[in-house]
């Protein structure tokens, strides 16, 4: 099970079957470590319609053939009109999914499509579960997270926009994954964060983090 980070909140998570692509801000995004024409997925997830989530989803579903999978509203409002093929679902409900499953879960955000929900997304793929958080503010919703024993917990830390570095440590003492990835920074000026700060911050409360550059990868 692979994760490589391609900036932003674009993660690839494969299992050495299926390509599981989020949020593919690529395109004017000027950390991006690929190309939207380079981009490879089966399934694309889309967390909301800012333009830095959905960014290249609906060329690279239509170069690909991929899925796009995202809330019924955003379904509506964007990707049906495209012409590509989509998977809905919404915030509670778990989808199953050729690779596993995919769990909608709530997140405090705004959308940019009228009427649509944030949202994040709990993985089940090669054998781990793994948290993309989306943008989300601090919320008290994440100590349901440590049910869910999660391996990877995808987090924002840009601040301004979403939670900063001192919510998503508060986060991480909710969820209590086994790995914290930070995400959501340095892409802009208002963003920018010290990754390896908050990382240490992490591990200073007793858990484990990596910060990966864009495209780097780990195996988990």
């Amino acid at each position: 099970m692979e994760l490589q980070f391609l900036g932003h909140a674009c993660f690839l998570l494969t299992d050495g079957t299926y390509r599981v692509l989020t949020d593919p801000f690529l395109t004017g995004n000027p950390l991006a470590a690929v190309s939207a024409d380079e981009a490879a997925a089966d399934f694309i997830f889309v967390t909301h319609g800012h333009s830095d989530h959905t960014g290249d989803a609906v060329s690279i579903a239509r170069r690909t053939g991929a899925t796009v999978c995202c809330t019924v509203d955003l379904a509506d409002g964007l990707f049906d009109p495209a012409d590509v093929k989509v998977q809905a679902g919404n915030l509670g409900g778990r989808i199953p999914m050729p690779f596993g499953s995919a769990k909608f879960f709530q997140a405090i955000h705004g959308s940019g499509v009228l009427g649509c929900l944030s949202c994040g997304f709990i993985f089940e793929l090669g054998g781990k579960k793994i948290y993309h958080a989306g943008d989300t503010a601090l919320m008290t919703d994440m100590a349901l997270l440590a049910e869910e024993n999660i391996d990877v917990a995808l987090l924002p830390i840009g601040d301004v926009f979403t939670m900063g570095p001192e919510d998503a440590l508060r986060a991480v003492k909710m969820i209590r994954p086994k790995l914290v990835v930070p995400m959501h920074y340095n892409t802009f000026p208002p963003i920018a964060q010290d990754a390896d700060a908050f990382a240490a911050a992490v591990r200073e409360a007793g858990f484990q983090a990596a910060v990966l550059h864009p495209g780097e990868s780990l195996d988990i």
